[in-house]
């Protein structure tokens, strides 16, 4: 079967250059959504609470409750809501404010432009309305940038569109509420990080693509991805390989097949533009739902061990290409 190796030094690393940006290790809340990003969310919940961070995001509260015994403050950021005292729930939506059960800890998600959730300005006095009527207690004000990882002067106008808003929750007499805007893109911009928390993510698994004029980083990748040998055979000149037969041996060759393919979440791909594995061995022919097919006859070949060069090559991005992998792969921590 494939497997999933997960390098212990690497994350530490990224923890470390994330905790030069923010000044503190508690200010880090480590995200660990849709399987760590692919990576094993109890695995990497364990290495982040060794390392001393106290604090994670997940989706929903069935994640939550697969890690909370590593974290003091888990914040969910949607779904259905179960109070608990360690648990906040981030709101998208004034209905959500209506039905949220008493004494629920809340993170106000505030639309400041990517209009995908949360409260709009128009809507915010009745948002604070809402949250002293139902007796909901205001732990954080939270906002998401559309563009961090983008040149241009966008994340800058959302930047100022929050800061009204924090203005209007200060006056509206609510206290002692956390401040968080920053996902990893907006982190890795600021010269001056100011807020309680950043929501760390994949900067911390190492697969965070900078564009061209940006401030470099050194990140590391934690994830690599192998496949073992399933079976081998020599192949004359001519002969061809797989589903349609896109791969015609060029010459006398030998062939063996690896057990990995989109079953297991790895992009199928064109046989006409082959995937290159790192040691240089391209995919011969289709990858079929659980194999794929390579010269040469290694007992264990390494598919990917940068994210983001795979994700280069099928037109995506790194986040797809690790959330995709079957939380079925084994893991392992080195």
């Amino acid at each position: 079967m494939a497997y999933i190796i997960l390098n212990r030094s690497n994350f530490y690393h990224n923890l470390s250059q994330i905790a030069l940006k923010t000044g503190s290790l508690d200010k880090i809340a480590i995200v660990l959504k849709d399987n760590a990003y692919g990576h094993g969310t109890i695995l990497m919940a364990r290495l982040a609470s060794e390392f001393g961070i106290s604090k994670a995001v997940v989706r929903n509260y069935q994640e939550a409750l697969v890690i909370e015994q590593y974290f003091d403050d888990i914040i969910i950021l949607g779904g259905e809501i179960h109070p608990k005292p360690n648990l906040s729930y981030a709101i998208n939506s004034i209905e959500t404010l209506k039905t949220a059960p008493t004494d629920t800890r809340i993170e106000l998600k505030i639309d400041t432009g990517m209009h995908r959730n949360g409260i709009g300005a128009a809507q915010l006095p009745e948002a604070l309305s809402l949250i002293e009527k139902h007796g909901l207690r205001l732990t954080g004000l939270m906002t998401h940038f559309r563009s961090a990882d983008e040149l241009g002067s966008e994340l800058f106008w959302q930047q100022k569109e929050f800061e009204k808003t924090k203005m209007i929750v200060r006056r509206a007499g609510f206290k002692d509420i956390r401040i968080h805007s920053c996902n990893s893109a907006a982190l890795l911009r600021s010269h001056n990080f100011k807020e309680d928390i950043v929501r760390a993510g994949i900067a911390a698994y190492g697969i965070y693509q900078f564009p061209k004029g940006f401030d470099a980083v050194d990140l590391k990748p934690v994830l690599s991805l192998h496949a073992r040998r399933v079976s081998s055979r020599n192949l004359g000149k001519g002969a061809k390989v797989g589903y349609g037969g896109d791969f015609t041996a060029p010459s006398d060759m030998r062939i063996s097949t690896y057990d990995l393919g989109y079953g297991d979440g790895w992009r199928r791909g064109s046989s006409a533009k082959p995937y290159t594995t790192p040691d240089g061995a391209s995919f011969l022919g289709r990858v079929s739902m659980d194999f794929v097919a390579l010269e040469g006859d290694k007992e264990e070949i390494c598919i990917m061990n940068d994210a983001r060069i795979a994700a280069e090559h099928f037109g995506t991005i790194s986040y797809e290409t690790t959330t995709a992998l079957s939380a079925e792969i084994p893991r392992t921590v080195i």
